[in-house]
């Protein structure tokens, strides 16, 4: 049986609360004050699609590299690239090896579930693992409800026919052109329509069908269904979808609007993550993929589900918060405003593209050095040995340091330079096997930094290249707990 073997999450730190949005923008639309309850995940200006995504694949993978990943996929309507691979990006910042399927799958809501579905069957009959990631980090115009709505987020799933802990039971998809909203090829934000037609030509009378469907393919009956998995921006759709297909109210599960806002293509498998974080075996589970038709997946957890432990996911993501509440900073990072960079922040960043290539295990991978001959550990790696007791030539051999805990030996908080998020910290930090970085800070607290402190890599944005629209990325330090 082919199925889901291993899952992740990921949720930015920040949690921008609603009552601020409201506050900031209420002389303008009222109306919002009718959501300002909760709070929505906010990305860090250096986190995209890209940045959560792997994250969700480290969560998952608890720092192994498997050598039997066949294929990596992405799902996602906001991918920072139209015409690079954005999986691939991924699989050089994951250390992957070169002989992989790699793809992306966009232009639709329902691409996360749609994308899973042609993710499994692609693993089946695969003797190694095919790892699906879904990621968004939508924009959207300011003192709009839109802006309160969304949030940023990403899960991952290893898949395959082994120890399988989610067995894929049966699916069912229905495609119509049905516009519930959309974006052009040359736009930033959403175009919505009007919500009840949305609701009541959309939502109650196509996903019925797909859960039909999905019940008819696979010989099961509403009663048999454990946990119901509707994601919707709309209030109470899924109440109503549930009770016009006579799936059990208890079965429905929370759309996480009040801690983390709808996450676009991903949703529908973050709130997966967050009910396998739930779930017991031989429970049966349906998910509904919402986007231009509609997707009904129905997965039955097996005894293997219990032994999926140590991640994060999404329940441990959303543990680990720092509550915002200046909406002018969540508008900075968006580009919803513009900012005075001054004098520091006017430098050509651009990317020469054949040094990229040539450096990319070192700068995406972050892959370091190790010296065959002494042991010493490096980063970067170089043609000669640092160690000057050793210098020796050619001895470097491939040294991985995203996984490798790290500390804080010294550090600065700079005002002066150029930063999104001021003041700008950096500082030099130690390798627990070896080797030490000046590297880049993020997510860190004003004023709660200290020298010894444990730090982790995280993948994310070091710059971007606004006059040639490219994302440069690299890793920073963040801390660890």
């Amino acid at each position: 049986m082919v199925g889901i073997t291993g899952f992740g999450g990921y949720v930015p730190r920040r949690r921008l609360q609603r009552s601020a949005m409201v506050e900031a923008n209420n002389w303008f639309n009222p109306g919002l004050k009718s959501y300002a309850k909760g709070e929505r995940s906010m990305c860090n200006w250096d986190e995209d699609t890209i940045t959560m995504a792997v994250e969700a694949i480290r969560d998952m993978l608890q720092g192994e590299r498997p050598d039997d990943i066949t294929a990596l996929f992405l799902a996602s309507t906001t991918l920072p690239f139209v015409d690079r691979q954005n999986a691939g990006i991924m699989a050089t910042a994951l250390n992957l090896h070169e002989n992989l399927m790699t793809m992306d799958f966009s232009s639709s809501m329902r691409a996360g579930t749609t994308g899973l579905t042609t993710a499994l069957r692609v693993a089946q009959g695969q003797s190694g693992q095919v790892i699906f990631a879904a990621s968004e980090h939508r924009r959207a115009k300011q003192a709009t409800a839109n802006e309160l709505l969304y949030g940023d987020g990403a899960v991952a799933f290893s898949l395959g026919e082994d120890d399988v802990a989610v067995e894929l039971v049966g699916s069912y998809q229905l495609s119509t052109d049905f516009i519930d909203h959309y974006r052009g090829q040359n736009d930033d934000f959403d175009y919505n329509w009007e919500e009840r037609w949305i609701r009541d030509e959309g939502y109650v009378k196509l996903v019925p069908k797909a859960v039909q469907g999905a019940l008819d393919a696979t010989g099961l009956k509403v009663e048999d269904i454990d946990h119901f998995v509707m994601p919707a921006t709309i209030r109470n759709v899924g109440k109503l979808v549930a009770a016009q297909t006579g799936i059990d109210a208890k079965a429905l599960r929370s759309n996480l609007d009040g801690v983390l806002g709808e996450t676009g293509t991903a949703h529908a498998l973050v709130m997966l993550v967050d009910c396998l974080q739930d779930a017991k075996a031989d429970e049966n589970i349906m998910v509904i993929g919402w986007g231009q038709g509609c997707d009904a997946l129905i997965l039955r957890t097996t005894d293997k589900l219990a032994t999926i432990q140590n991640v994060n996911g999404i329940k441990g993501s959303l543990a680990r918060r720092k509550e915002e509440t200046n909406y002018n900073k969540y508008a900075a990072f968006n580009g919803l405003s513009i900012m005075e960079q001054g004098l520091r922040g006017e430098v050509d960043k651009r990317t020469a593209l054949s040094s990229l290539y040539r450096n990319k295990k070192t700068i995406l991978g972050f892959v370091g050095g190790k010296c065959s001959k002494c042991g010493t550990v490096q980063y970067p790696k170089t043609k000669v040995c640092v160690n000057p007791n050793c210098g020796a030539f050619h001895t470097q051999e491939d040294q991985p340091f995203a996984e490798t805990p790290a500390l804080v030996q010294s550090w600065t908080a700079d005002n002066l330079t150029y930063t999104e998020d001021p003041p700008q910290h950096f500082g030099m930090i130690t390798f627990a096997d070896g080797g030490r970085l000046m590297a880049d800070f993020t997510d860190v607290d004003v004023g709660k930094v200290a020298v010894g402190d444990k730090m982790r890599m995280a993948f994310r944005i070091k710059e971007f290249d606004a006059q040639r629209n490219f994302t440069r990325y690299f890793w920073k330090a963040t801390p660890a707990a």
